[in-house]
């Protein structure tokens, strides 16, 4: 497994019903898109718990080879390049999935820490997470150039600070082995 986000920060007066209209209009593209585990649709929205208006989607990925195909081998990036530039793409090495027992997810968050020494607790961690009702998905990933893990999780539920979902793409999220990936 592998995880990506990417973040468009968008101007402050940024009238963010423009985001909403492309996902509802173009979200329904990845639903079936090789490779792909799971696309979260995501934005944050200035003065509501949000410093900053932003889309920053972020995917779960089943291999590099799904993933490089979406980045750079026609398969949809080219929609954001040519709409809003070429963003830095931040992505991860897998460590671990849970799916938890939310069926409908409507905001999400994501945590980056320092990649701790005992990364077996980190697991067991995102393993009891994921089993608050709230919780729909939850991955552990980490990136070896700063030794930095990141916690991405879809709740059921809002609160401040979250991520907002517009549309979520699973075509093979099931697929994706659950617990540890070594």
């Amino acid at each position: 497994m592998y995880a990506m986000q990417y973040h468009l920060t968008l101007p402050a007066d940024h009238d963010m019903g423009i985001i909403r209209r492309r996902v509802e209009t173009r979200g329904h593209r990845t639903d079936d898109f090789p490779g792909l585990g799971l696309k979260a649709y995501l934005i944050r929205e200035r003065g509501e718990g949000s410093p900053v208006n932003q889309y920053a989607p972020f995917y779960l990925w089943h291999d590099v080879g799904g993933m490089s195909r979406f980045l750079v081998g026609g398969g949809g990036f080219q929609g954001i390049v040519d709409d809003f530039g070429r963003p830095p793409v931040w992505h991860w090495t897998g460590i671990a999935i849970e799916r938890g027992r939310g069926e409908v997810p409507r905001s999400a968050t994501r945590e980056t820490t320092a990649l701790l020494e005992d990364v077996d607790a980190a697991v067991e961690a995102l393993h009891e997470l994921a089993r608050d009702e709230r919780v729909h998905t939850a991955a552990l990933a980490f990136d070896p150039t700063g030794w930095q893990l990141v916690r991405f999780v879809l709740w059921t539920d809002e609160a401040p600070g979250r991520y907002q979902v517009l549309h979520v793409s699973a075509p093979s999220l099931r697929e994706i082995p659950q617990g540890r990936h070594w």
